[in-house]
């Protein structure tokens, strides 16, 4: 079998008079084409472009087609047979039904064989009526639109050679990757060469589709190919502006919309597994992919023969003259020909203490990126701090009787503590409440407001008349005016992620006293934003471009200048913040979210007075931003707007890094209700911090929602680290210690040395492709992927069983030995981002040579033997712990948020049950106060969902049991409350 393409000068071969082709077609390419010749649409010498299976012993039996004369084929007297979950089917549904042709559709299994002398099943198939088939997809989709009277064009036939010569073996491979794999970065770079073409030849027509103002067969054709990928929301797949315009103008098409959903029947992707396990493995593989696209089907990547021993002539050169990484020394500023990288993480709120997703979402992610850096040898400013202006921090004071300072003085403390014990390595941490933020912002606001960039206007908002304030956005909640989300801030939904306005909320509350909120009148300024939109746009289609940006971040972003932008409010009546320094304004501060991002600004300007280097240098600095997704718009769209609008050569977003939520269990993290482990409670488990980086890391929220999971916790400690990685690594050094006298012993490649080494690099080498792209989560599988692959190694080779034997035994002990050692060396060097300490371990044990680590991550990965025969190692012990199923049980319910209700209620068990009152507890009472205002909210938001009647009176039943805990904190009789109507 074979892959042919006929072209246009293959046609010319045919001469008019029909007489005998001299080349060898398939079945399929003879059926279509003597179809088209006695229908008389065509002269044989029209291009005509298709691909075919060619199977030599079917063809000769066809070539007579071309002589004979057949009948017109007439409509209604074909059957279509298609498959759930194949993607060729959405093509030829689609054509079936915008081409108008009456055809009996049977839907059949992947196996079945439908063409009856092919000894494969092959899948969608067109049964003419004089008993002939079709089974080409593409020629499927020509021939029902020419039946149809939509003749097929030069244009048209050229698209569709594309499509399948170009286009389909990149889809089919990426599919593979998605489906089966669940590697989207990998899938992004094999589309990434046709997505390019296909923007660059839209980007020129001025048509609203490929060849035409109408669909042709090509649209179809193209359209059905790619939307399994581009309607996938973990596929990144850029920009691409003019592909995703043409790709929603087609799919618009109630014909494709209908096809897609037979086909995929609402899963996506997911639907065609069983379709892709099928294929063939050289269908799904190419060998110039840049990613991890050339694996065998067991998943490992195949190794060629110049591959290993490249890899080993590499690594047995050693380790040479290589500066180490040179020492911090701050402040650290641009330089000349070097990588000039700022990278910032979201400024958290001063006033709560951060729970493990506002870590792993932010300051944590960004650690890793910056770690990584710096050990690249990037010069890398790493700065982030404390946001400490707004209502937030104003009501957190009142609540502990203090001023807003003092709180922000407290709660920086505690901040700053967590994330020394999380290890993350800022260059600078600092907070907003500085004499550099209001100079700056203020400085920003001037030059907007001289530029003509802000707008003056009355608006209504929310004031609490319980509280005597008006209610800044996030402290009012209610249902979104768009999708009706129950628990949407006055500033955005979470759900739709649209921006709202707070009056337009429905059923507003006041998050503080729980009262409805009236509307009141106030003078604001706003940011112009519209009239900044064309030049934001310019701009996001550069960086865009350019930069590495997440698909959530690029989806927001789209969706906000997809529904134009609006002039936004810069000003609040508040009394703790950045006061604004105009004469009209001067009772009023910035919105926290003009003020905090300039807080980047004046944390950098409060490390270095040369901070200007780094903000007001966008030709030699590369700024990335990491944050969680409901932070997007305020550092796609409004921060930008502000800097491009003072026009000041400010440095703006290269990449933007964003992730989606970690939830826990199967909740949310609450304080109130103490559910879920916040930053300061890690500490008191007893789980080394290096553990919370790596699970944290290796559930990250990259493509979609995540949890922490105790179970999973426990399992990935016990199985990936304990088991995997520090198996390996201990193993190897143990080997070395008892065996060979704590001296790397001598080392004789074979082939199987060889192909270890080789594997290593190859992991070592997409470690570094996927971290310089900010895929940190799968970056980490390339680390686990070298211990695995040790340890099969040492487990196939049993040095301890060789030591035993005879001299060429125990040099092949040594050499397994040694070998293994290095690859440990290794592991210490690709941990360092995630596991610092555990990095710093491993270097110590085995008294590793300090420029290892610069020199095997220079370039793109340089695996290399830095512990050579003679080197002495020290003392090896064990990395990790188990952690029991006792003790991760403990945690669980420790977290859980049962504790205080269990605790409480068991307290009321052991009091007097005569129904008298009982001592007030005020203290417990605001507690409870507070608890009961939640869950009742929570009830509420049940019963608007109309939910099932056993979860309703579950949370009923807990609302009451509260209430009861209530009235006796306050003293009352819950007894005498029962008369009452609740």
């Amino acid at each position: 079998m074979g892959i042919v393409v006929f072209r246009q000068h293959a046609f010319k071969l045919i001469p008019k008079n029909e007489r005998q082709l001299k080349t060898t077609i398939s079945c399929d390419a003879a059926t279509w084409f003597d179809a088209r010749l006695h229908q008389r649409k065509y002269s044989v010498h029209r291009p005509v472009l298709f691909t075919v299976l060619v199977s030599s012993r079917v063809c000769l039996a066809c070539q007579s087609r071309f002589i004979q004369k057949r009948p017109k084929v007439t409509e209604g007297q074909m059957k279509l047979y298609i498959a759930d979950g194949n993607p060729h089917c959405i093509k030829v549904l689609a054509a079936l039904e915008l081409a108008g042709v009456k055809c009996d559709t049977e839907v059949v299994s992947h196996e079945e064989k439908v063409v009856p002398h092919f000894t494969h099943p092959v899948l969608p198939v067109l049964l003419l009526p004089d008993g002939q088939h079709l089974f080409s997809p593409n020629s499927i989709c020509q021939y029902l639109f020419d039946i149809s009277g939509q003749n097929a064009t030069d244009a048209t036939n050229q698209w569709l050679e594309w499509e399948a010569t170009n286009l389909q073996p990149a889809v089919l491979q990426s599919l593979h990757m998605v489906a089966l794999q669940g590697k989207h970065v990998e899938a992004a770079a094999v589309m990434k060469e046709p997505l390019n073409w296909l923007e660059l030849s839209l980007s020129k027509k001025n048509t609203p589709f490929l060849t035409a103002e109408a669909v042709s067969v090509a649209d179809i054709v193209l359209w059905a190919a790619l939307y399994p990928l581009l309607s996938d929301s973990g596929f990144d797949a850029g920009e691409l502006r003019s592909v995703r315009g043409w790709f929603e103008r087609v799919g618009g098409l109630e014909a494709c919309q209908t096809s897609a959903r037979r086909v995929l029947q609402g899963k996506g992707v997911e639907a065609l597994k069983t379709f892709l396990q099928k294929l063939p493995a050289t269908q799904t593989q190419r060998r110039d992919s840049p990613t991890n696209a050339n694996e065998a089907e067991d998943g490992e990547h195949v190794m060629t023969v110049e591959e290993i021993e490249e890899a080993a002539q590499v690594w047995s050169e050693g380790l040479k003259a290589s500066p180490a990484v040179s020492e911090r020394k701050h402040p650290v500023l641009p330089q000349e020909g070097k990588r000039n990288v700022l990278l910032t993480s979201a400024l958290p709120y001063v006033n709560n203490v951060p729970h493990l997703g506002n870590i792993i979402g932010c300051v944590l992610s960004a650690d890793v990126f910056a770690r990584y850096g710096r050990l690249r040898g990037w010069n890398l400013l790493y700065i982030c701090g404390t946001d400490e202006y707004g209502t937030a921090t104003e009501n957190k004071a009142r609540e502990e009787g203090l001023t807003p300072q003092e709180i922000c003085d407290k709660y920086h403390a505690v901040h700053a503590d967590i994330y020394q014990w999380f290890q993350i390595d800022f260059d600078f941490f600092g907070r907003t409440t500085t004499e550099r933020q209001t100079e700056i912002a203020q400085d920003i606001f001037w030059r907007l407001h001289e530029r003509g960039f802000l707008l003056e206007d009355t608006v209504e908002q929310l004031r609490c008349e319980s509280c005597q304030r008006f209610l800044a956005d996030r402290f009012v909640e209610g249902e979104c005016p768009h999708c009706r989300y129950p628990e949407a801030r006055g500033d955005q939904c979470d759900k739709c992620g649209r921006l709202i306005n707070a009056v337009e909320l429905r059923n507003p509350q006041c998050k503080v006293c729980k009262e409805t909120p009236v509307i009141r009148s106030s003078k604001h300024l706003f940011l112009n934003l519209p009239k900044l939109e064309s030049e934001l746009e310019q701009w996001l289609a550069k960086s865009t471009g350019s930069g590495d940006w997440t698909a959530n971040a690029r989806h927001i972003t789209r969706s906000w200048l997809r529904d134009g932008l609006k002039p936004r409010c810069i000003t609040r009546d508040l009394l703790w913040g950045t006061p604004v320094p105009h004469e009209d304004y001067k009772q009023k501060v910035f919105y926290v979210w003009f003020d905090a991002p300039i807080g980047y600004l004046s944390i950098t300007a409060n490390y270095t007075d040369q901070w200007e280097k780094w903000w007001k240098n966008p030709q030699q600095v590369e700024l990335y931003n990491f944050m969680a997704k409901d932070n997007v718009p305020f550092h796609s769209v409004v921060f930008p707007c502000s800097l491009l609008g003072a026009q000041d050569n400010y440095t703006l977003v290269n990449h933007l890094i964003a992730t989606e939520y970690l939830n826990y269990e199967d909740t949310k993290f609450s304080k109130s209700r103490g559910v879920g482990v916040f930053g300061d409670m890690a500490k008191d488990t007893g789980i080394p911090s290096d553990v919370w980086r790596f699970y944290l890391l290796y559930l990250r929220p990259e493509g979609q929602d995540s949890a922490f999971s105790w179970s999973d916790m426990a399992l990935k400690n016990n199985s990936e680290l304990l088991n995997n990685l520090g198996n390996f690594i201990n193993r190897a050094g143990m080997f070395v210690s008892k065996f060979f006298d704590g001296r790397v012993p001598e080392m004789l490649l074979n082939e199987d040395d060889k192909r270890l080494i080789a594997q290593v690099r190859w992991e070592l080498k997409q470690y570094i492709q996927l971290l310089d792209k900010v895929r940190i989560r799968d970056a980490l599988k390339c680390i686990l992927n070298i211990s695995r692959h040790g340890n099969q190694y040492i487990q196939v080779n049993e040095p301890w069983k060789k030591i035993k034997g005879g001299d060429g035994d125990r040099r092949r002990a040594g050499t397994v030995t040694g070998v293994s050692v290095n690859v440990a060396c290794l592991l210490s060097v690709v941990l360092e981002p995630y596991m610092p300490s555990v990095s710093h371990t491993i270097r110590q044990q085995l008294q590793a040579p300090p420029t290892c680590v610069s020199t095997m991550l220079q370039n793109t990965g340089t695996f290399i033997c830095t512990l050579p025969a003679g080197h002495c190692i020290g003392t090896v012990s064990p990395l990790f712990q188990k952690l029991e199923n006792e003790q991760i049980e403990a945690l669980r319910k420790r977290f859980g948020g049962q504790q205080t209700p269990s605790s409480s209620s068991a307290a009321v068990e052991t009091k007097p049950s005569s129904g008298a009152a009982q001592d007030a507890d005020p203290d417990r009472a605001k507690q409870l106060t507070a608890l009961v205002a939640e869950q009742g909210n929570k009830v509420r938001v049940l019963k608007a969902q109309k939910a099932e009647k056993s979860v309703l009176d579950k949370e009923v039943e807990t609302l009451l049991d509260l209430k009861k805990q209530l009235s006796l904190a306050e003293g009352k009789n819950p007894a005498a409350q029962k008369g009452k109507k609740k």
